[in-house]
């Protein structure tokens, strides 16, 4: 597995208690209402549902789901955010990608370059390194309640490319088009579905130890925690032990 990918699902399970979770719920219902304007269905619009999913998983109240759905069909009032990819270098040469959801991009614009900055990175300009990065859907499934040989055959009959054990988690690697049909297959047959969603996954990766593995760390860490950014994206490789020092911290 990836650092990043074990990185992300620590975030994912410190979310679930942080004392941040008003940030938490904020980012969600900006992806929630930005996706919702694509369709407020979820069975007929994947963002929509794996967002709702998301939010559900962190005990956002209904109403609030609710509302932010109802804002991006246009039933209620609300922001219009604009979608915008920042790309640029961590310390180690790390290729770093940055998604946001913005209402004013003069503002996220200077706050992305100074945190870079921060953390001994440097903010560059479009398609520097987006290139080193592959878009995949991937499917988590507890690797303690399903036969591995059992999955392997159930996700390629539903058209996944790919399938590989990370520590107690079993990914299964998708073309973006082929998730949801994967998704609703392995479903169909009882697999518990931890996660499922559209992600970018880097074709290369970095190895980094002490110094440069913190300084990363913090990186991705103090861009997740600006307003306005969903998802970071890197392509770094770090000891587990770190990793899990760093998200307990």
């Amino acid at each position: 597995m990836s650092g990043h990918s074990k990185w992300s699902q620590i975030k994912r399970k410190k979310a679930k208690t942080d004392q941040a979770r008003g940030k938490v719920f904020s980012k969600l219902v900006r992806e929630i209402t930005t996706a919702a304007r694509l369709g407020g269905d979820p069975k007929m619009n994947m963002r929509l549902k794996t967002a709702i999913e998301e939010a559900k998983a962190v005990n956002m109240p209904a109403d609030t789901l609710k509302r932010a759905v109802q804002k991006g069909t246009g039933e209620l009032p609300g922001e219009t955010y604009e979608e915008i990819t920042y790309e640029g270098y961590g310390p180690g040469g790390v290729a770093v990608m940055v998604k946001v959801l913005t209402d004013n991009k003069n503002r996220t614009a200077p706050e992305i370059r100074h945190t870079f900055a921060k953390f001994s990175g440097n903010l560059s300009e479009v398609g520097s390194v987006g290139w080193m990065f592959d878009r995949k859907g991937i499917i988590q499934v507890d690797a303690a309640r399903v036969d591995e040989d059992e999955l392997l055959g159930l996700a390629l009959d539903a058209g996944a490319a790919d399938l590989r054990r990370a520590d107690a988690i079993f990914e299964i690697t998708t073309t973006p088009q082929d998730l949801e049909a994967v998704r609703r297959a392995l479903e169909g047959h009882g697999v518990p579905i931890q996660s499922a969603e559209v992600t970018f996954v880097p074709q290369s990766t970095i190895r980094l130890e002490g110094k440069d593995a913190q300084q990363v760390l913090r990186l991705v860490e103090g861009l997740e925690e600006l307003d306005d950014v969903q998802q970071v994206y890197a392509n770094f490789d770090i000891p587990d032990e770190v990793l899990e020092a760093q998200g307990a911290a």
